[in-house]
């Protein structure tokens, strides 16, 4: 990966095109770490309606601790997405080229420790799928703040139900029949980037999801390793950058 496009990534000044390569890419690590979380605990960490939704189910049936894990899972989730913008808001006071790139490597180092210890930590018996649980809803908050503040709201990459919703909105656009007297003003055009910007995103996660799946099959927690080395590409190079600017402005002191 050329080193300036690494750094154009995560930038504040990026331009839409690596806005849509961040989010393609972050995509494919959340539908990879869903599809892992399922075949662990059962849960898509990433998934807060069908959590909230359940939440509401268990306290109806009276499954407290299972409302418990519920909501544990949602304030973990906010959690992640709290210390990403806290990341982010003192990056951008200190003006750090990485306010983007730190919580990314934040998510990176969880998935490292999580890679390596899950094996040990899954015969912890009822301790492991709460902690699992709670950890992955904060990651999936972490990384969807991240692309969220860096896109202006308009890429999100941990779960598709408003991306699928936009997609369709963008294909009845596509396919809708404009009368030929109709003015500029009530013609009805697609915006096609946007339609293939949001096909993509789909796809990279449909394919995080299936790899991630395969990962975890063959080679169990190791399998996140990989997760790790992509999300540390994405954020290493602006973190170094401002390293050496504080170790230029501490020679010069």
């Amino acid at each position: 990966m050329p080193i300036q496009y690494a750094r154009s990534l995560t930038s504040q000044q990026g331009s839409s095109r690596t806005i849509r390569h961040l989010g393609f890419t972050l995509a494919f690590i959340a539908g990879a770490a869903n599809a892992g979380a399922y075949l662990a605990v059962q849960i898509y960490t990433s998934h807060m309606t069908g959590i909230v939704s359940s939440l509401a189910d268990h306290l109806v049936l009276g499954e407290f601790t299972l409302a418990l894990g519920a909501m544990g899972a949602v304030l973990s989730f906010l959690m992640g997405a709290m210390t990403s913008a806290i990341m982010i808001n003192y990056g951008r006071r200190r003006a750090l080229r990485s306010q983007f790139a730190l919580p990314l490597l934040l998510e990176a180092g969880l998935f490292l420790v999580f890679g390596l210890m899950g094996s040990t930590l899954a015969g912890v018996t009822g301790l492991f799928v709460p902690a699992t649980v709670m950890l992955l809803c904060f990651m999936m908050g972490l990384q969807n703040a991240v692309i969220t503040k860096i896109s202006g709201a308009v890429v999100r990459t941990t779960h598709l139900t408003g991306v699928i919703t936009d997609l369709g909105i963008e294909l009845g656009k596509l396919i809708y029949w404009n009368r030929v007297d109709a003015g500029p003003e009530h013609r009805v055009v697609a915006d096609r980037l946007r339609l293939r910007m949001l096909g993509l995103l789909i796809l990279f996660f449909l394919v995080g999801g299936v790899l991630g799946a395969i990962g975890f099959k063959q080679f169990g927690y190791l399998a996140t390793l990989p997760l790790a080395g992509i999300l540390v590409l994405l954020s290493v190079v602006p973190v170094v950058d401002d390293l050496r600017g504080a170790a230029l402005e501490t020679g010069d002191a």
